[in-house]
């Protein structure tokens, strides 16, 4: 699973960026938006969808990986276990608009009455900043950053892989965790550059952290 949730993430981020020209096609105006939405049918639904449930795949990865770190201590093992659950239910909660709410507000939004495509507009944008920004990322960041520290530390001191690569995660977590910055406090109208320019950096190396502890455990 640390080798295969990486890759199925990266992959489907992928395919959503050249199908739906996801994350920048979210700077466009809504209208955009939903006739890009609507323009992708049912294959891009089903891409939302399976990206969503890489989220929730997070859960089973957490509790195996924490089955790997008994002797840690029960306090760090049981923190560790919850904040990654967290990590992949706030997540999850972010992406599955998109298969299910979205598609409704796209057909409002381009075939509505007058006043009903400006609800829906007003309506996409008020749940991308809820569940997109403050849940999903905001949280999700946040939660995943923690996690992957609190893995690090933990793999320290079982042995769980070489301390190097357990220092690697410590410091992706750390920048997983500025990343949850982007849009708070006087950053929250335009988003804090910095944090938007390291996000997909670190996701990456992040990504390329869980398949090396994966290698390392299966040469183990």
């Amino acid at each position: 699973m640390l080798i295969a949730l990486p890759i199925a993430f990266n992959a489907l981020f992928a395919l959503l960026a050249a199908r739906f020209e996801y994350p920048d096609i979210l700077r466009q105006p809504t209208d955009e938006v939903f006739a890009k939405f609507r323009e992708g049918g049912v294959r891009l639904l089903l891409l939302w969808w399976l990206f969503a449930l890489t989220a929730i795949a997070l859960v089973p990865l957490v509790i195996l990986v924490s089955s790997q770190l008994v002797g840690a201590g029960w306090i760090l093992l049981f923190t560790t276990s919850v904040v990654g659950i967290l990590a992949a239910l706030v997540q999850f909660l972010g992406l599955v608009r998109w298969p299910f709410l979205v598609p409704y507000l796209a057909r409002v939004g381009l075939e509505g009455e007058p006043e009903e495509r400006a609800a829906a507009r007003v309506v996409f944008q008020s749940v991308n900043r809820y569940l997109g920004v403050a849940v999903g990322e905001h949280l999700g960041y946040l939660f995943t950053g923690l996690w992957t520290v609190l893995v690090g530390v933990a793999s320290i001191q079982v042995s769980l892989v070489a301390t190097w690569l357990a220092i690697v995660g410590i410091v992706v977590g750390v920048a997983l965790t500025v990343c949850s910055l982007e849009f708070v406090g006087p950053a929250e109208e335009k988003g804090w550059k910095v944090a938007a320019q390291l996000t997909p950096i670190t996701y990456v190396v992040w990504s390329v952290w869980l398949i090396a502890v994966g290698v390392a455990l299966l040469l183990k």
